[in-house]
């Protein structure tokens, strides 16, 4: 799958929109990806969900005993992984502000994990994770994610596999052009701004 056929899957899906937004990170952006759309039609979250695995080293792809996604926005992308890997998928989540596994998951200790989000941005979430990830006893050999809108700049601080980098910009509310200044920020997201 090429980059202009994963910008199509967001396209149809009517998930890549135009306007002024408040990421979850307190950045602002001028463009939004809503995964949640384009992950609500599963043939299209499936057929998105293989091309991320293949871009995955066979070593890497082999050596993958769980995947774990944080709530909220990477637990249908993880699910699908997990599906198209063929092992099992977990979420981690924030019921007070830090993630952890509930619902009973576990970890083995030592069980290697790929962590797969719908989408990065600054990376902070996906650290977050691996963090939880590693006080449950697990080791994130490899993160992947539909979308790196950081535009490489990311540093998760394992080897990171996005299906399509896209390189949008974004800005603090200090800094806002003044163009994006005049729309009103809409928060699309599934968690409040830092």
């Amino acid at each position: 799958m090429t980059d202009e056929d994963v910008l199509a899957e967001f396209r149809a899906a009517d998930a890549l929109l135009e306007g002024h937004f408040l990421l979850s990170s307190g950045l602002h952006s001028p463009r939004y990806l809503q995964c949640a759309r384009v992950l609500m039609d599963p043939a299209r979250a499936a057929r998105l969900a293989s091309a991320l695995v293949q871009k995955l080293p066979r070593e890497t792809r082999s050596a993958i005993e769980i995947v774990v996604s944080p709530a909220m926005g990477g637990i249908i992308a993880g699910h699908e992984v997990g599906r198209a890997l063929g092992r099992e998928a977990v979420f981690v989540e924030r019921p007070s502000g830090t993630f952890e596994l509930r619902r009973g998951f576990r970890l083995k200790a030592g069980q290697k994990v790929l962590l797969v989000e719908d989408v990065v941005t600054t990376g902070l979430s996906s650290r977050e994770a691996i963090a939880a990830v590693e006080q449950a006893g697990g080791i994130v050999i490899a993160a992947a994610a539909l979308v790196d809108r950081s535009n490489g700049s990311a540093d998760l601080g394992v080897p990171f596999y996005p299906l399509v980098q896209l390189s949008v910009p974004t800005y603090a509310a200090d800094a806002l052009p003044e163009e994006l200044a005049a729309i009103p920020a809409e928060k699309p997201g599934s968690r409040k701004a830092a």
